[in-house]
């Protein structure tokens, strides 16, 4: 018997909702191998991408509250892997940068991410993969 009632099953939206819950543990299995969590993992990764960038800014780009992410930087930051300093264009606020070690994991984790997400998509063949990235990528171009 399918737990999951007849009437929501076959909606994309369930659909998609358990892809997507899939597709988070097994890049947070992944993460974890490397000891990080997945926010831990988006925030080095937008720090990355964007560094010197404000903290403030980073809130506002992966969308964590402001508490979290303090916790979070404070997080990467005693592993070594981001430095805050005072912000050159505004000394009331800080800049976040990666160092090599962060980058180096930021490197690491994203093949490690690519890996997951292989597993995730491996029931579709390359054409439906390309397909299936396609429309994933229309739908959130509306959001």
């Amino acid at each position: 018997m399918n737990a999951v009632p007849s009437t929501i099953r076959d909606l994309p939206s369930w659909l998609l909702g358990r892809a997507a819950a899939r597709g988070r543990a097994l890049v947070a299995e992944a993460l974890a191998e490397h000891g990080l969590k997945m926010w831990h993992h988006v925030v080095l990764c937008a720090v990355a991408d964007q560094q010197p960038v404000a903290q403030a800014d980073l809130v506002r780009g992966v969308q964590l509250d402001p508490k979290d992410m303090v916790g979070v930087l404070n997080d990467l930051q005693a592993a070594g892997l981001v430095e805050r300093r005072p912000d050159p264009g505004d000394r009331r606020k800080n800049a976040v940068t990666a160092t090599e070690d962060g980058t180096r994991l930021v490197a690491t984790c994203a093949r490690a991410a690519r890996t997951a997400n292989d597993e995730l998509l491996a029931p579709l063949d390359e054409d439906e993969r390309a397909a299936f990235m396609d429309m994933l990528r229309r739908i959130t171009a509306r959001m």
